[in-house]
């Protein structure tokens, strides 16, 4: 959290790990990579680029705040 004057700004993570994968589906941390690379052939994305919350949302079908609640940092 960061604090500016008087309001609280709460930062969320926005890339998806397969850690995070793990812990929304409850299937095998393997199985999370497997849907991320999944997930990054069909956007046309390099190996080295993330999966955002957006992205995991609109691939699964769950929704962000949702997603939003299953991360940790």
């Amino acid at each position: 959290m960061y604090r500016y004057s008087s309001m609280t700004v709460k930062l969320n993570r926005i890339c998806i790990y397969p850690k995070d994968v793990q812990r929304i589906t409850g299937k095998s941390e393997k199985s999370g990579q497997r849907l991320l690379k999944k997930i990054r052939e069909q956007l046309g994305k390099q190996n080295h680029q993330f999966i955002t919350t957006e992205e995991f949302a609109d691939y699964t079908g769950i929704t962000p705040e949702l997603i939003n609640q299953y991360l940790t940092d």
